[in-house]
């Protein structure tokens, strides 16, 4: 899909998608991947709505930059193109990663958002183990460049079940992988693992919720899913589906953001959920 490029008022210069018109949603990528991420929801997305889904700072083709990569700089970044696409409020959403990135902008200016939504990711910190897993992804990739370490991660990603079948999908998402520079892959691993705990985020935030989770998801288990409960929150698990919903289930992923924002301004009394494609009480 064709890529559109400017410079940022900070000097970074970001690639990224453009399609469709409407409500505007913004759409970030996880680790490792980038604005191709979105390719089977995004004509499904862009029918109803403006799809802008930028490369992340050191991923796809957004320039890279040296050292650790803070969510906060990432979502610092995301503002900046907002500013210069001069959309004043969006639907953020966020896939793993991109889902700590959408936090740390609610936290920031929680007066730019629609509605957050956090796909495949969660508001809690990395654990000590977990934080030692990022210190040794970026050491490797540091010693032996980003493609053994792409090859070990993306299959990780994807439910065990869909590994044959979606071989296709898998294989589209090393490339992706394989095109994220070696100081994305460490800045962004560095990064996350100096995030903090965000849950007080979505308790605090007016704005409507989407927590949509992959029913086999490998990476967020299922304690990690769902934080939050209230009146403005949407429950949603993908059935079928590991860690790259977008891939595994594009039809069911897009319904359950459209659903999402057309319901943005109902009131209901408490969380609802989505279990595929089924609004359930």
């Amino acid at each position: 899909m064709a890529r559109n490029r400017l410079t940022l008022n900070n000097g970074l210069e970001v690639s990224y998608l453009d399609e469709g018109q409407g409500a505007p949603l913004l759409l970030l990528h996880g680790y490792c991947g980038s604005a191709a991420y979105w390719d089977d929801v995004l004509p499904l997305l862009s029918a109803h709505a403006r799809v802008v889904a930028p490369d992340a700072r050191g991923h796809g083709e957004t320039a890279a930059t040296g050292g650790s990569y803070a969510m906060e700089q990432l979502a610092e970044d995301a503002l900046r193109l907002l500013d210069a696409l001069n959309i004043g409020q969006a639907f953020v959403l966020g896939h793993s990663m991109g889902g700590y990135t959408a936090l740390a902008l609610a936290e920031r200016a929680p007066d730019r958002l629609l509605g957050l939504g956090l796909l495949h990711s969660t508001t809690f910190p990395d654990d000590e183990n977990g934080k030692a897993n990022r210190e040794k992804v970026a050491a490797r990739i540091s010693r032996e460049g980003m493609q053994g370490h792409i090859r070990d991660l993306v299959p990780k990603l994807f439910s065990t079940d869909n590994l044959a079948p979606l071989q296709a999908q898998v294989n589209r998402a090393l490339a992706i992988g394989f095109g994220t520079s070696a100081e994305g892959g460490i800045g962004a691993a560095l990064g996350m693992k100096a995030r903090p705990d965000r849950r007080g985020v979505l308790e605090s935030l007016d704005a409507p919720i989407l927590l949509l989770a992959g029913e086999s998801d490998n990476v967020i288990g299922p304690d990690k899913r769902f934080p939050v409960s209230g009146p403005n929150v949407t429950h949603g698990l993908l059935e079928g589906a590991g860690h790259m919903g977008m891939m595994e289930r594009p039809a069911a992923f897009a319904e359950a953001i459209l659903a999402f924002v057309s319901a943005a301004g109902e009131k209901r009394g408490g969380s609802r959920c989505l279990i595929a494609t089924t609004l359930c009480a």
